[in-house]
């Protein structure tokens, strides 16, 4: 949600400017001039958000520098109106709060105060429950969770919870997990949001990957690459595999390992291992080396 763009104030505006703005939308989307107007409803609430973090120069701060994400995942709904003057602008359109406002969520707090009471004329706004913000989080696993499905532990800062999230086999990057409920939560008597996981894969130290392929890497010099030769081929569950490499092995050739690669979904086959070689070509030659390649050179090789 960019606060900024809510209200139509630049990101140095400074404060007269931001109340000045936000009394006037206030004014424009005041529930008792929009009577049943659920796209006025949602935009006087966003006005107020928007203002109770730009009008606090801590919070503004943050939101600055973490962006709505980063600043969604560190303050809650109640911590974004804890101090807000709301209250004493609202009361100038004849809001009456009756008991105070001394934090959002909380007994006599601005949103619990206006959304259940009469305003001005006496027309009752009568609140309705609105589930809580969902959150989206990255998660990296490694290409051995990918191939075997795993099962972590998240620690959740923004609800001071921790959570066990199943990781499916052959998950790829970009995919989300939902994790139900367990997103911001509602300061409107409703559910909480929801927490989506965004999958990244962590580069490994062995294997590139290609879809449901792995890719393994090996240098092989040109004797043995023309001559043709016997490879050890490691594999992600941590087994070794001897491989024969042809003679007149070109680079960037590839021999295929069928079935050792990472499973297309949770039940589906899994891929392959492409073995992809490379021609070592030494910086520094001995001289006896350098001899014999001359008179591999005369015979045209």
């Amino acid at each position: 949600m960019d606060y900024y763009k809510i209200l139509g104030v630049d990101r140095d505006a400074d404060a007269a400017t931001i109340k000045k703005a936000y009394r006037k939308l206030a004014m424009k989307y005041h529930p008792d001039k929009n009577p049943g107007d659920k796209s006025a409803e949602e935009k006087f609430k966003q006005a107020n958000e928007a203002y109770a973090v730009l009008s606090d120069p801590e919070k503004r701060k943050q939101y600055d520098t973490y962006g709505s994400s980063g600043f969604s995942e560190r303050y809650s709904q109640e911590d974004i109106f804890r101090g807000s003057d709301l209250g004493s602008i609202l009361r100038e359109f004849g809001i009456n709060f009756g008991g105070g406002f001394s934090q959002a969520g909380g007994a006599g707090s601005p949103f619990e105060a206006f959304f259940s009471q009469s305003g001005g004329g006496g027309r009752g706004f009568q609140q309705q429950p609105v589930k809580g913000r969902d959150m989206i989080m990255e998660l990296w696993v490694t290409l051995e969770e990918v191939a075997s499905g795993a099962e972590r532990t998240i620690s959740l800062a923004h609800i001071g919870d921790r959570v066990s999230v199943k990781i499916p086999a052959g998950i790829e990057s970009g995919k989300k997990l939902r994790v139900s409920g367990k997103g911001a939560p509602s300061q409107m008597g409703g559910q909480p949001g929801d927490l989506f996981l965004k999958i990244n894969i962590q580069p490994h130290a062995l294997f590139a990957k290609e879809g449901s392929a792995l890719i393994y890497e090996k240098k092989l010099p040109f004797s043995q690459a023309a001559l043709g030769t016997k490879i050890t081929v490691p594999t992600l569950d941590g087994h070794e595999l001897t491989v024969k490499i042809p003679a007149g092995m070109q680079s960037g050739g590839k021999l295929r390992l069928k079935g050792k690669g990472l499973p297309t979904g949770p039940r589906g086959p899994k891929g392959d291992l492409l073995v992809k070689i490379t021609i070592d070509v030494p910086k520094e030659l001995s001289g006896k080396q350098k001899d014999l390649l001359a008179e591999l050179q005369k015979t045209g090789l």
